[in-house]
């Protein structure tokens, strides 16, 4: 089985995420419809709608920017807040792309209620919302293998590359032809937290050889008359085939013990988000704005001293600046002090101050041409000056 593991970020232990497509066009309001349901009747504390963000200029706009956001909350076991945020993208075909994700104050327990169930209407025979993002199956169903091979391996190989962390794909091959006990869905009997996210794939009694076939490529096998938990992609850490198949899944409508705690299992470990849920997680955080009164007043007083701390970083910057022109002011003018005091010593009594610069200037004059001394005549004697004649004499042409 596939062994490589990616640098993506683990889904945090506080929160839950899910992911699918609804057929038909009326996605908004069944959404209005059901929030208000909930609100009214106490199933959810309350709930806000936003618009989508609005599309990337240019041209080539971005195609998964939402075309409309809900934000709920809910209390579970007593007091723990759950807020939940579901996106609508732009209709593709005859379906519209959702994303989910909830995050509670503390760690998910999967007996609570799914969050599913603060948006749709999960009671519904026949819903329009239940379809997986990646292979269009209905979630919490069972949905019976195409007949065709090719068709099968199609399907396994969209289940292989799907994200581990949106939903469980589970295989459970019939060890024989089942009666309507034996129809009754894995979804029945998991936590009330897993039954929206698995999609669970029914193989004939004559597929057993195809699926596995179909199934090489991932490193799993499903046993006659059992069943596996599909990886997903990227494989989590702590993923083990054979810890996660199921050598015997009695279909006569008794409680599947062992696949249930598979897929409990498979659930709890450590899973990398899958591509969109790092955004979808971070606008859950960053731009929640389903406050209650308390959380307004605590988010009031972090502006209020974040605004503080800001204040004083500028006051303490300006003191800051203030004493150093001081100190620069100062430091200048003892040196000017200095600088003129040593001048004004080292001249004679009498004689006029030179400025500093006219006497680097002669003492550069100095270096360069030398001293000017009067060389001695061969004889020892000393040079006679010019007189006034020869002078005339040299400078008067013939």
């Amino acid at each position: 089985m596939p062994t490589s593991r990616t640098a993506r970020p683990v889904i945090p232990p506080s929160v839950w995420l899910t992911a699918g497509r609804h057929t038909g066009s009326s996605a908004h309001n069944v959404l209005r419809r059901t929030l208000r349901r909930l609100e009214d009747g106490g199933g959810i504390d309350s709930f806000l709608e936003l618009p989508g963000e609005p599309p990337a200029a240019g041209p080539e706009p971005r195609g998964d920017a939402p075309d409309l956001v809900f934000q709920a909350r809910l209390r579970v076991a007593g007091a723990v807040t759950v807020r939940a945020r579901l996106s609508i993208g732009p209709a593709t075909g005859e379906s519209q792309p959702w994303v989910l994700v909830a995050e509670a104050e503390r760690r998910w327990d999967h007996l609570w209620p799914s969050p599913t169930g603060m948006f749709w209407p999960v009671d519904e025979p026949d819903p329009g919302w239940n379809h997986d993002a990646a292979t269009g199956l209905r979630l919490g169903e069972i949905s019976p293998l195409p007949e065709d091979d090719k068709a099968v391996r199609r399907l396994m190989r969209d289940c292989a590359r799907s994200g581990s962390g949106w939903n469980i794909h589970v295989v459970v091959h019939e060890a024989m032809t089942t009666d309507d006990r034996g129809r009754v869905p894995l979804a029945h009997w998991l936590p009330p937290g897993l039954r929206h996210r698995v999609v669970e794939h029914r193989a004939a009694p004559h597929q057993l050889r195809v699926v596995n076939w179909a199934l090489r490529d991932c490193g799993v096998e499903v046993p006659r008359g059992g069943a596996v938990v599909l990886p997903g992609s990227p494989v989590p850490d702590g993923y083990d085939a054979g810890e996660f198949s199921v050598r015997a899944v009695f279909l006569d409508g008794t409680p599947p013990a062992g696949l249930v705690d598979a897929v409990t299992r498979f659930a709890a470990l450590p899973r990398a988000l899958p591509d969109g849920a790092e955004a979808a997680l971070s606008a859950l955080r960053e731009d929640w704005r389903l406050l209650n009164l308390e959380e307004e007043l605590a988010r009031e007083r972090r502006l209020v001293a974040l605004y503080t701390d800001a204040l004083e970083a500028m006051t303490t910057s300006r003191d800051l600046y203030r004493e150093a022109a001081e100190s620069a002011h100062e430091a200048l003018a003892a040196y000017r002090e200095a600088a003129g005091g040593s001048a004004v010593r080292a001249l004679p009594a009498g004689t006029p101050a030179a400025s500093p610069m006219l006497q680097l200037t002669r003492a550069f004059e100095r270096l360069r041409f030398g001293p000017r001394t009067r060389r001695p005549s061969p004889s020892g004697e000393e040079p006679q000056a010019p007189s006034a004649a020869d002078a005339r004499s040299t400078t008067s042409g013939p």
